[in-house]
């Protein structure tokens, strides 16, 4: 009775006013919110290296590395991967016990993240969505079981005795009551910083709403963990999920000075579907390598598990009705690029259903990258070297 009856309520007002996040999908004013025409084609290669280059996407490996991320020989997946242990891993894989399940295997534990405060400033309640959604993506790219993931949220926010910036917050709130009653992936903790608001110099500083969640998944048996990385030449490259005209809070907008359009919206429907479909592949041996689409869409995910690998790929197939810049760089969620060998494929199509699931690519030996535009041309053409490098150049040493 103390604890909730002995002290007078806080009663504040929130209030939120929509912004760009509900802009019709198809006008123009959606992908590049009418500052700029869009580039020419032939600029998709600078597109791609710039957006790899920015700090939410370049490598962090000059920091990483300052850190202790073996711990007792437990560690499955490191945070980097691939030939040379420097390729952006989805997430860390620890095997805290030395014991078997109930089946025989050696289980362990998925560890990781989800953030993009751009959403934030068209609409926090997608924000906080695509946090949790791209937390769990990241998980079950590695092989957790999605119906065995728990949640940890990290609000940062401005002062919220301003019913705007309360508002907000309480979208983002909201976001997460949704989508993790939707997911099944309970909160077991979380933490809040807010009033990070300061004055400097006479201007008013307030940071923008950011939510970092963190996903604990479980993971039945490490042998079957796989990395983000290429593995071989002559393998199949596929998209699971839809991609679709939502390009508002993307990198591709932040490269380019470009505003507006529509947030990144979850699928609750299907990305409970689509996470069980992943799993189910992956723990049966059919997946040789996975990687989630995040920031910079498809064209920076098949960069950085091509460079990765050193291992090219040809995407001739992953043109989908959609003009060639949201093909590229639409930051939809609930997407996955598996790659599989062709004796692979009948079985593992069988495990999606009406899940989506297209082939797009194969593999090459080249060390290159290539994608097809809807006209067939090759808009984007780039070597490896170049990629991997535009990525480590910003925070090295």
């Amino acid at each position: 009775h103390f604890l909730h009856d002995g002290r007078p309520p806080v009663i504040r007002q929130a209030t939120y006013g929509e912004r760009g996040a509900l802009a019709p999908r198809g006008s123009a004013g959606a992908i590049h919110g009418g500052l700029k025409p869009p580039p020419r084609p032939e600029a998709f290669n600078v597109t791609l290296r710039s957006i790899l280059g920015s700090l939410n996407v370049c490598s962090k490996e000059w920091i990483i590395r300052q850190y202790d991320h073996e711990v007792q020989g437990g560690s499955v997946i490191k945070p980097l991967v691939g030939v040379a242990d420097d390729g952006p891993g989805d997430a860390a894989v620890v095997s805290p016990l030395a014991v078997m399940n109930a089946n025989g295997n050696p289980p362990g534990l998925a560890i990781g993240c989800g953030i993009n405060p751009r959403y934030g400033d068209l609409d926090p309640y997608w924000m906080a969505a695509a946090a949790i959604d791209e937390a769990v993506r990241n998980v079950v790219a590695v092989g957790a079981d999605p119906s065995r993931v728990a949640l940890l949220d990290n609000f940062c926010w401005g002062n919220t005795d301003r019913p705007e910036v309360l508002g907000s917050l309480v979208r983002a709130a909201e976001a997460c009551r949704d989508v993790a009653l939707a997911l099944g992936t309970p909160f077991i903790s979380g933490k809040d910083s807010l009033n990070n608001e300061y004055r400097s110099k006479g201007e008013h500083i307030s940071i923008p709403p950011t939510l970092l969640i963190s996903a604990l998944g479980r993971v039945p048996d490490i042998r079957q963990c796989v990395t983000m990385d290429l593995k071989a030449a002559g393998n199949v490259l596929f998209l699971i999920g839809t991609t679709r005209d939502e390009m508002g809070g993307s990198h591709y907008h932040l490269v380019h000075g470009l505003e507006g359009g529509a947030v990144p919206r979850v699928d609750l429907d299907l990305a409970p579907r689509l996470f069980a479909a992943v799993h189910a592949v992956i723990s049966r041996g059919l997946v040789r390598s996975c990687h989630d689409l995040s920031e910079g869409g498809l064209a920076v995910a098949v960069a950085e598990m091509a460079f990765a690998g050193g291992i090219g790929a040809d995407l001739t197939d992953a043109a989908s009705g959609l003009a060639d810049e949201v093909m590229l760089f639409s930051e939809s969620t609930t997407r996955f690029v598996l790659e599989a060998t062709p004796d692979n494929i009948d079985e593992m199509k069988s495990f999606f259903g009406d899940v989506p699931l297209t082939r797009i690519g194969q593999t090459v030996k080249e060390p290159r990258l290539r994608i097809a535009g809807a006209g067939g041309d090759w808009i984007v053409w780039s070597p490896l070297a170049a990629l991997k490098e535009a990525w480590r150049t910003p925070l090295r040493g």
